[in-house]
């Protein structure tokens, strides 16, 4: 083994932390991360730093959560921070698919980058001083294809497209998803390449984020399936706050990527919607799985190190609610699988909490780049060698959430979640989320108005307001400290 071993990430959008056979998901049919999870070190308790696509991605390539960056927004402009270090260590870094940098066609410190994003935008109609044609554009109108999104959907058929809660079949050429276009060219790329340097390649997939739209043949893996549908009690929808009712209703009335939102839908149309997101896995796992055997066939895996994982969860009509921009355990916990044969023991599920930045440092270790002093994220191979059984683990997890154009009333919104309490502090309002994950795991009692609890609530706060502050600290003391190049490691 060498000190560059090739990186592969996989990243999913939007994919939640239950949806792994291998990982107590029986109802998925997901052979390839099953294999994966077999091979290697599977993190059963994963948390985002942000159950938005910008903050989590930013504070990834970045290191850092997104109150160190001021990144909260899917708008907020950044770019990876860590990539061209793996370039001076003589890395050749390429990305695949979605990224979400801002602005999205920025390279990011890659060599190269063939950048899709969102498979419902319309970005000429929504953000014209940012639009960009990406190259699934490109091929769409190389094929004489108008793109499917909430606009086309409606027009062509509006009564079905309120009813459909976002779950749509791809009824175009197969290859021309989103998912099959992202991976394809990830196949094509790697035949042609002629490998020189160690690689490290991001492959970013569309799916399972909304609109919910497998291929048929997929869909029908999910026949009589019984996917488990949440049943909402009403002291659940009691003791949300104002922020989570305004998103709920901002849901119903926005039609965001092509989920037009019923809170009241039934189990039926939930079991329906949940179909096609597995679905929607179940494609993009298969395409990982050719993936692997080009890279495997092309001398790849002889030397590398695989990472899958999801950069946020959804919803899918817990707690009534649907994609993200909220702390419910489905929009914040994530998949995260790592496997290199010779360096980590097949079979390993590692329980301790670990936050989605902790990929970075992972990454940096394995190129043999020093990590920066002032990162709060945390390499994962002291854990992996170790299998997590005699270190300790981080006491709790984090995650932000500012204000935008979907998550409307709410200022700021921070998480902080250990093995008992689950705490989200509102800034500026008297209201807020505690439960005891411990007697209530499914997340339905806000025990926020609770007296009993205000002992344990204000002390939690004090908690996350530390954590705040000594961050902030931490991000000026390096803002003021001259820049300096990260030390490569021979």
């Amino acid at each position: 083994m060498s000190n560059h071993p090739n990186i592969i990430l996989f990243i999913t959008d939007q994919q939640r932390s239950d949806t792994i056979s291998a990982l107590g998901a029986p109802w998925m049919r997901t052979p390839t991360l099953d294999r994966l999870v077999a091979e290697g070190a599977a993190f059963t308790h994963c948390f985002t730093t942000s159950p938005i696509c910008v903050g989590a991605r930013a504070s990834l390539f970045s290191g850092c959560f997104p109150h160190m960056l001021n990144v909260y927004r899917n708008f907020d402009q950044w770019e990876p921070s860590w990539v061209r270090w793996l370039t001076e260590a003589g890395y050749h870094c390429a990305s695949i698919g979605k990224m979400h940098i801002n602005p999205y066609d920025a390279k990011g410190g890659f060599h190269q980058r063939f950048p899709v994003e969102n498979k419902d935008r319309a970005l000429f109609l929504e953000e014209p001083e940012r639009a960009i044609y990406d190259e699934w554009d490109k091929a769409l109108n190389a094929h004489g294809v108008i793109k499917p999104s909430r606009y086309t959907r409606f027009a062509n058929n509006p009564e079905g497209f309120r009813h459909a809660l976002g779950a749509f079949v791809w009824d175009l050429p197969e290859a021309l998803h989103s998912d099959n276009f992202i991976g394809d060219t990830a196949l094509w790329w790697l035949e042609q390449r002629r490998a020189v340097h160690p690689l490290f390649l991001h492959i970013g997939f569309c799916g399972p984020h909304p609109p919910y739209d497998p291929v048929q043949r997929y869909l029908d893996l999910y026949d009589n399936i019984a996917i488990p549908v949440p049943e909402v009690a009403d002291h659940d929808l009691r003791g949300q706050t104002p922020a989570l009712h305004a998103l709920r209703e901002t849901m119903e009335i926005g039609n965001f990527d092509s989920v037009a939102w019923r809170s009241g839908a039934s189990k039926k149309d939930l079991l329906r919607l949940r179909r096609h997101y597995a679905a929607n896995i179940t494609m993009i796992d298969e395409k990982i799985g050719e993936i692997l055997e080009v890279l495997d066939r092309r001398g790849y895996l002889r030397d590398a190190v695989v990472i899958f994982t999801s950069d946020h969860g959804d919803n899918l009509g817990e707690h009534r609610h649907i994609q993200k921009h909220n702390m419910y355990e489905g929009a914040v916990r994530v998949p995260l699988i790592i496997t290199s044969p010779g360096r980590i023991a097949e079979g390993r599920t590692i329980d301790q909490f670990v936050q989605w930045i902790d990929i970075a440092p992972t990454i940096l270790d394995c190129a043999g780049v020093t990590v920066p002093e002032n990162w709060e994220s945390r390499s994962l191979w002291p854990l992996i060698e170790d299998n997590g059984n005699s270190l300790v683990e981080r006491d709790a997890v984090y995650a932000e959430l500012a204000r935008d154009h979907i998550q409307r009333d709410a200022e700021l919104m921070v998480m902080r979640r250990d093995r008992k309490w689950k705490v989200v502090f509102y800034l500026g309002q008297s209201c807020g989320e505690l439960y005891d994950l411990e007697s209530d795991s499914g997340e339905a009692n806000n025990l926020w108005e609770s007296p009993q609890h205000r002992e344990v609530r204000d002390e939690l706060v004090g908690k996350v307001l530390r954590w705040q502050i000594q961050g902030t600290l931490r991000s000026r003391s390096q803002a003021r400290a001259s820049p300096q190049q990260p030390m490569i490691i021979p």
